[in-house]
């Protein structure tokens, strides 16, 4: 077996190479972007994924999608994947989440039962240019800044927020210890300062009344949704997707968001005892992919039921299902959730991922990039042999932000947020000094990025159009209004 050689560049070679990399890739080169002349298809790139979907469920993908340009980029993934492969690099690897939008932020449970803010998908991760991540992430603000109604200078306000913050909070990273950049993280308490020191600077500053009033609004919204994330719990779920009969919790039918096993075996070509056992086949393998001591604890419950169950905008359609499990009683449970994974987006475009199991290949990716993860991380061969898992709680405090409702300050905080909390990702697998060096200690690559950002949310609002021709001209189909 060959031993790999891992090499340990002292700093100055690595500000080097960060140097090198501003001088071969200059920042502003990120600037004035615009569409190639052969650029594919929005419409057909989104079509191309709906052949390995669920074919009822792919509707109802698209009704998701055609709400607004904002849900649309949500959608998205593959088409932006497309347009950054022809987009200046620098050359700086890291652990990409692949969809950096700002949906795919927000709070989670960790180990120590602590709220966590952290970025929660990874059905894209792979190893790429930095840069795809920071774009993916400022050009969200945009397009979520614009559906939100806010003024051009608030929208370039909260853009350049977010990638500032990547940039400031890089230069941090590079300046850390190599063990102090892998324990960093941003609790909830580090959250209510940066709340409550907003809100000092908001009302103690120039600002209108009417910002103040906002600001301050949203101060009561952050302390609602954190009480609402302690509560979110696999007991909570039970009673939003189950119910106990003769002492055994089980999920209720809830079509088409939540259907059960037990009416899909004849969608699937099983019998109901066939179904049951490949269940809990799939099961038994998924145990085998954690950790002695995290199994151990699993294997102190048992599988009563399992559904299929429609979650996000872009993985519509993809199969998901849950998966409920009892303890010592119907008052002791706990769910789990099953998401197939399929291809990365940016496999297409960038090697392709080392791991041959696209489940592995995102568990592996949202442990390097998460400052903690679940610990019932995990992954499965679909019973066809041809599909890919991975498995993880439901629900474990887990808590998202109402962007669509959020005022420009609100916004702006937020943008910061995920700026620091996207660099912190990439400072655990790439190389902060380089990165830090590359970006320098200017807002040039702020400007630059916040220049493609525009220019992108462009495109993103044709494309978006091109989408509803394309459902009103009956090329595509589209279930409205079904939530």
């Amino acid at each position: 077996m060959a031993t790999k050689v891992i090499e340990h560049p002292d700093i100055e070679e690595r500000r080097a190479e960060g140097k090198e990399a501003r001088r071969r890739t200059p920042p502003s080169s990120h600037a004035g972007w615009h569409p190639v002349a052969d650029r594919a298809d929005p419409v057909t790139l989104l079509d191309e994924q709906n052949k390995t979907r669920e074919p009822d469920l792919v509707p109802v993908r698209h009704g998701r999608m055609m709400v607004s340009p904002f849900t649309f980029y949500r959608g998205s993934a593959k088409i932006m994947a497309a347009d950054l492969k022809d987009t200046p690099t620098a050359g700086l690897t890291v652990q990409l989440c692949g969809d950096a939008h700002l949906s795919n932020f927000g709070v989670f449970g960790s180990p120590e039962r602590r709220l966590l803010f952290d970025l929660n998908d990874f059905d894209e991760t792979l190893p790429g240019p930095f840069e795809y991540d920071v774009q993916r992430m400022a050009a969200s603000f945009t397009i979520a800044a614009r559906n939100n109604g806010f003024s051009n200078p608030d929208t370039l306000d909260a853009t350049t927020a977010s990638v500032a913050a990547y940039r400031e909070a890089m230069a941090e990273f590079a300046e850390m210890r190599t063990m102090e950049i892998w324990y960093a993280r941003m609790d909830e308490d580090d959250l209510a300062a940066a709340v409550r020191g907003t809100l000092d600077q908001v009302v103690k500053g120039k600002h209108g009344k009417k910002d103040a009033k906002a600001a301050v609004k949203a101060g009561k919204s952050f302390e609602k949704n954190r009480q609402k994330a302690h509560s979110r719990d696999s007991l909570q779920a039970l009673s939003k997707l189950g119910e106990v009969v003769d002492g055994q919790a089980r999920i209720v039918s809830q079509p088409p968001f939540v259907v059960p096993i037990r009416d899909l075996a004849a969608i699937y070509g099983l019998s109901g005892d066939e179904t049951d056992e490949a269940i809990r086949a799939q099961f038994r393998a998924y145990r085998a992919t954690l950790s002695d001591d995290h199994r151990q604890l699993l294997e102190r419950f048992r599988l009563v039921d399992a559904a299929r169950k429609v979650v996000g905008v872009g993985s519509v359609g993809t199969r998901a299902f849950i998966a409920l499990l009892q303890g010592r009683d119907a008052g002791d449970v706990l769910f789990l959730q099953v998401k197939e994974a399929t291809n990365s987006v940016l496999e297409a475009h960038l090697p392709k991922s080392t791991y041959k199991q696209h489940g592995e290949r995102v568990v592996r990716g949202q442990r390097m990039m998460q400052a903690a993860s679940d610990i019932f991380l995990g992954w499965t061969v679909g019973h066809d042999k041809r599909r890919n898992f991975y498995w993880r709680q439901l629900r474990d405090m887990k808590g998202s932000a109402l962007v669509e409702t959020m005022p420009p300050v609100a916004l702006t905080l937020y943008a910061r947020l995920c700026g620091w909390t996207l660099a912190r990702a990439h400072a655990r697998s790439g190389d902060p000094v380089a990165i830090s060096r590359y970006l320098g200690n200017n807002d040039k690559f702020d400007r630059s990025i916040t220049d493609f950002s525009v220019q992108y949310a462009n495109q993103n609002e044709q494309d978006y159009e091109a989408f509803v021709k394309a459902i009103r001209s009956g090329r595509l189909e589209a279930a409205e209004d079904i939530g």
